[in-house]
């Protein structure tokens, strides 16, 4: 079965300012890191997607420090970057064009945030009949929220997309 590991939003407000902190970000990185490393071992595509938002004086602005990918991922000359400026990935994006010309037949999903593009994008998959897709535990994040710790989030979400929108994957990272 054809792979490509899509990376979702890994981006610097995560990590350069304290109110953005992914949860357990360091961990989160490290794995998703091991997630890119075996996919280029295997010649898996990895896809970074990025949210790029139309505002001026969002951080996420084309260009700002906030916007670019996080420094610490491993990523390569031979990734692809997708840009997104709302919360599912494929929306008015080249992401389902490009999966279909790689004849992609499994994704394997990371990044963040869980319950934003995570969720929307992991949803909007199965949608379009990508229906056998994985994410390995403690490979996204998020922050916590006004309502909810982050770990509540994350495993609220874990919760709801196993063995319905995906199967997540405990223990080593094996693709």
């Amino acid at each position: 079965m054809k792979q490509a590991l899509v990376v979702i939003d890994m981006q610097e407000i995560f990590f350069n300012e304290p109110q953005n902190f992914l949860y357990d970000k360091e961990h989160v990185v490290a794995n998703i890191n091991e997630l890119i490393t075996k996919a280029h071992e295997k010649n898996i595509p990895v896809i970074f997607i990025q949210h790029t938002s139309t505002e001026e004086t969002n951080e996420m602005f084309e260009g700002k420090d906030g916007w670019q990918l996080h420094k610490g991922l491993v990523k390569t000359s031979s990734d692809k970057v997708i840009q997104k400026t709302k919360w599912d990935s494929f929306y008015q994006t080249e992401l389902l064009n490009y999966l279909k010309e790689k004849e992609i037949e499994q994704i394997i999903f990371a990044g963040a945030q869980t319950e934003f593009c995570l969720d929307t994008t992991i949803r909007a998959a199965y949608s379009l009949g990508y229906q056998n897709n994985i994410l390995y535990k403690n490979t996204h994040s998020t922050i916590t929220s006004t309502v909810l710790e982050a770990q509540t989030i994350i495993k609220h979400h874990e919760n709801i997309w196993n063995n319905r929108f995906l199967k997540i994957v405990e223990g080593d990272i094996v693709l």
